[in-house]
């Protein structure tokens, strides 16, 4: 067994190098289905929810994962992929700063127009009350894993880094957004 799972490992990297693009936005897709599966199992739903799991799939491959390869490249470029502690820090600020309020925006737009379909006006309504609470959530959480990855974690592996700590912020953002619906029910 373990030689199949290095294996795996090995065309996984090779995968990456050669197709980095791709191969992060597939994992952010296998890691939002993942995260989805796991909330839809909490929240007591007894069958899988198919179009929700893959309007989840979708939001992972084309946004999370590349714009987290465009994001995490765009970094290194303007600090010169610099690892001192100041620079990090300015990383981790600046990503807080503009991708972290709008990857939280994004998905919540995102979850009440095309996961629930529910109407603008109600979604703006959720956005309203339920925005700053998350945000102010991820901020208490997000530097900590920003530190880390732009500390520790080599370039290449950034986006797969976030995708596998995001795999549980999801869990948390879907539970955030079923708790809301079910509230409104």
């Amino acid at each position: 067994m373990g030689s199949i799972a290095k294996k795996g490992l090995q065309n996984y990297l090779i995968q990456l190098q050669q197709h980095p693009l791709r191969t992060k936005a597939i994992t952010a897709a296998v890691l939002s289905a993942l995260s989805d599966i796991v909330a839809q199992k909490i929240t007591g739903i007894k069958r899988l929810q198919m179009r929700r799991l893959l309007l989840k799939v979708l939001f992972g491959f084309a946004y999370l994962g590349p714009f987290g390869h465009f994001l995490h490249l765009l970094l290194d470029k303007l600090f010169k992929g610099k690892k001192d502690t100041a620079t990090v820090a300015k990383k981790v600020v600046l990503e807080q700063v503009t991708s972290s309020p709008w990857n939280n925006l994004l998905f919540m737009i995102y979850y009440g127009l095309v996961i629930e379909s529910r109407p603008w006006i109600q979604v703006k309504s959720n956005i309203k009350r339920e925005y700053p609470k998350v945000q102010y959530t991820s901020w208490t959480f997000w530097p900590v894993v920003g530190w880390i990855n732009h500390q520790y974690v080599p370039l290449q592996f950034r986006v797969i880094f976030h995708s596998i700590v995001a795999c549980g912020w999801g869990i948390f953002l879907n539970l955030r957004a079923r708790s809301m619906a079910l509230k409104k029910a």
